[in-house]
């Protein structure tokens, strides 16, 4: 099995439960090809470089998988037909593109554990007492 990472880009005039169930789709098509999903980003809303399809903006999505090549071809297939997505990229990681992908995961998993842990130490002021 390979590291595999998958970007593609939705149209911009779904509805956000549009846009969740058409990146589900495309992780059951992985998960039926029993390809093991290691990481999924949502970049959200982003302006394009130059127009496609006469649309400026798009809805990122980024999959990290490891799969058999045969898969590859199957979910590319999946993207071509599916008229919501605008463009796509696979490709397979290196042993150097795997673990910088899997630095990253856990430098951003950190971030958001320090994230939470200073929500739950809100400052809380002192009680005034009376003497």
């Amino acid at each position: 099995m390979n590291n595999y990472e998958t970007v593609f880009i939705l149209t911009p005039v779904l509805s956000d439960a549009q846009m969740k169930e058409a990146v589900e789709k495309i992780k059951e098509t992985l998960l039926s090809q029993k390809a093991e999903i290691v990481n999924e980003e949502n970049w959200g809303l982003r302006k394009l470089a130059y127009p496609i399809k006469k649309k400026s903006t798009g809805f990122y999505q980024l999959i990290e998988f490891n799969a058999t090549p045969e898969v590859v071809d199957i979910l590319e297939t999946q993207f071509r037909r599916d008229e919501r997505v605008i463009r796509f990229l696979t490709f397979r990681q290196d042993k150097f593109a795997a673990e910088y992908a899997a630095k990253r995961r856990s430098l951003k998993s950190a971030a958001n554990d320090a994230r939470k842990e200073t929500k739950s130490k809100e400052y809380k002021p002192k009680e005034e007492t009376t003497n």
